[in-house]
């Protein structure tokens, strides 16, 4: 078994990551999951929250606004709708994203109501992270 794996995260804007990790923490649409080496093949959306890579004592942490992840037994690629490393997560980032989940749940259909609310509860859980 591979003690490390590969770990990719890039956005429309540029490349932020390309690491060799222990392990990637990962904020998955449906519940944050952990992916180690020789994990099984998955892949997930993302929704607003922190990426965290591991390398040995070493945690980077990445703020992510959605997008998907790809885990193989190789390692994980995350493509972000928008990615920053958490500590230059700003106010004025957070606030553009609470206002564009409020307008989006403000505008969605009944079906989509739900999706769109829990949008609002993930970026106001990232405010704290300001």
């Amino acid at each position: 078994m591979a003690d490390t794996m590969q770990f990719d995260l890039v956005s429309p804007e540029r490349k932020l990551a390309s690491l060799q990790v222990d392990q990637v923490q990962i904020p998955g649409m449906e519940g944050d999951l952990t992916a180690l080496p020789n994990h099984a093949p998955f892949l997930t959306t993302l929704r607003p929250g922190i990426v965290s890579a591991k390398s040995g004592s070493e945690v980077t942490e990445y703020v992510v606004t959605g997008g998907f992840a790809e885990i193989t037994p190789a390692g994980v690629s995350v493509l972000a709708e928008e990615a920053v490393l958490r500590g230059d997560l700003s106010t004025e980032m957070v606030d553009r994203l609470a206002g564009e989940a409020d307008t989006a749940l403000a505008a969605a259909a009944e079906e989509t109501r739900m999706a769109a609310s829990q949008r609002v509860r993930d970026v106001a859980e990232l405010r704290k992270s300001i």
